[in-house]
């Protein structure tokens, strides 16, 4: 199982937000963490940009998008950035994108947010042939009317993975992407529900057998902070509560909050929390770095604890 790492924009203006995250990829990279994925966070920078800053700045890292909405633009526009970003990284990016919810399409958007799944399927119709380029892409379908000549081609296969929570979205990305990335998603409902439904509809598609991305909080703390670190995950990543796709795949699992997902403890309990997860099947861990403190001082610490700790579990599990 390869263990990847959440940097993104948080706070801050944007010069920060830059600097912030080169260092973070550069600690990544200088690390052993296999993979740096990228939120596409719906408020603020976009999350391609910051895969070919972070290329430039890196060799050999996996840089990852979890994930592009692919409402927010047309699927030449999305595969032109993909593949300009994946030349800037020398062939390390891996494009990761999806329907979103209604909340951001609908609502901050002010786009339908109907037939996502069929939406999807006609998307990666045009995606597919443009990202195999270069050359003509000519597509109709329900959506996409697409006559468009590319020059760009890719410099390495790039790995497409949807974010697919329900059944209909997993079998999807099982018979036309290379896996999954997930959030809100425990072992349970990794082994239960994810991986049978990815797996039976790739092996149908004649595809590889696909990847699995589990993202999970993740916080180093001594006995008697687990709770703390719980509540203050459900503080700051507690999107089922408006997110009915996240909250429906809670359902499938044991856990009742992103408290319940975040792995808390000392390094044995995240370890053993990791394996759970690859003996369910995941074949990556996207972790987000989640620290505990009263102060700037002591988050700052905490996070540093938590980074070197992951560097050390990203090894055992390679």
């Amino acid at each position: 199982m390869r263990v990847g790492v959440m940097i993104g924009p948080e706070r801050g203006d944007s010069a920060r937000k830059v600097a912030r995250m080169i260092a973070d990829v550069e600690w990544a990279e200088g690390a052993g963490i296999d993979t740096a994925w990228v939120p596409q966070i719906p408020t603020d920078f976009d999350a391609l940009t910051a895969v070919a800053l972070m290329g430039v700045r890196t060799s050999r890292i996996e840089l990852g998008t979890a994930v592009v909405p692919l409402q927010a633009q047309h699927p030449i526009a999305l595969a032109r950035q993909a593949l300009s970003a994946q030349a800037a990284t020398g062939g390390r990016l891996a494009l990761g994108l999806g329907p979103s919810h209604h909340w951001i399409v609908r609502d901050m958007l002010g786009l339908p947010y109907e037939r996502p799944a069929g939406l999807t399927r006609d998307y990666l119709d045009v995606l597919d042939a443009a990202l195999h380029g270069p050359g003509p892409v000519d597509v109709e379908n329900a959506s996409f009317t697409v006559h468009n000549p590319l020059e760009l081609g890719p410099v390495a296969p790039m790995p497409v993975l949807i974010a697919a929570l329900g059944p209909v979205m997993l079998a999807l990305a099982g018979e036309r992407a290379d896996g999954t990335v997930l959030w809100m998603a425990d072992e349970r409902a990794v082994a239960e529900h994810v991986v049978p439904r990815i797996t039976k509809a790739a092996e149908g598609a004649g595809r590889p057998a696909p990847r699995i991305v589990a993202g999970i909080p993740v916080c180093l703390c001594r006995p008697g902070e687990e709770d703390a670190a719980r509540e203050r995950a459900n503080r700051i990543l507690g999107e089922a509560e408006i997110s009915p796709n996240y909250q429906r795949l809670l359902d499938q699992g044991d856990a009742e909050s992103i408290g319940d997902l975040c792995a808390v403890g000392d390094e044995a309990a995240i370890a053993a929390r990791f394996r759970r997860f690859a003996n369910a099947g995941a074949t990556d861990l996207s972790v987000r770095l989640l620290p505990i403190g009263e102060n700037r001082e002591e988050l700052v610490a905490s996070k540093q604890r938590t980074r070197e700790m992951l560097a050390g579990l990203a090894t055992e599990f390679r």
